[in-house]
């Protein structure tokens, strides 16, 4: 099976990259067969940079995502995205790769499931 999750939410301020990115890895430790693949739009773009400082009382979006990219997921930004908030060309988190919205729409029809947040 192949899941599909886009999340558009800014990393922090909401839970909505929290909770997409804890099911993401719990898809990926009771189901080790589900390909997982993660596409970060809108606010959410930022969610891939590297060396995030977290805010008191939040969790860490960097290490879930490197969680999930160390188990085989895929985690794509829109290139977009990127580009309208100034980090297309910055360093990203090992495994995170700009993308197009072609692709994001190749990944929607090639999956099983597609969830959004």
């Amino acid at each position: 099976m192949k899941i599909l999750i886009i999340i558009n939410d800014a990393p922090y301020g909401t839970e909505k990259p929290y909770n997409a990115l804890r099911m993401a890895m719990t898809i990926q430790k009771e189901d080790e067969s589900t390909e997982v693949r993660i596409f970060l739009m809108a606010d959410a773009a930022t969610a891939a940079l590297p060396n995030q400082n977290t805010p008191q009382g939040y969790y860490n979006i960097e290490r879930m995502i490197r969680s999930v990219i160390s188990k085989g997921g895929k985690v794509k930004i829109c290139g977009t995205c990127a580009e309208a908030r100034g980090i297309k060309d910055l360093k990203l988190i090992e495994g995170a790769e700009i993308s197009t919205m072609k692709e994001l729409v190749q990944w929607m029809v090639d999956s099983d499931k597609t969830l959004t947040f």
